[in-house]
């Protein structure tokens, strides 16, 4: 007697979330809406936060540090990854 067995499987609940921090130069609100406007497009993208204070934007999904840094240089301001 052979026995089939099927797994399903959500390809979304497999892949791991990363976080990435970015140190963005923005200088008012207008910055902080060009950079939520690119990282709303962006695939993979499930949240981010963005602070004009700090400089920062905190991106968290199926993303690379690679591609989230890429995407928001896009937007003209100075980018690089947060070094702890």
């Amino acid at each position: 007697k052979t026995q089939h067995i099927l797994v399903w499987r959500n390809p979304t609940a497999v892949t791991m979330a990363t976080e990435v921090v970015l140190k963005v130069d923005m200088m008012c609100e207008g910055c902080v809406g060009a950079v939520k406007r690119v990282l709303g497009k962006m695939e993979g993208v499930e949240s981010f936060d963005v602070s004009l204070e700090e400089q920062k934007v905190t991106v968290r999904g199926a993303v690379t540090p690679e591609a989230v840094l890429e995407k928001v240089a896009k937007t003209g301001k100075k980018t690089e990854l947060w070094s702890s």
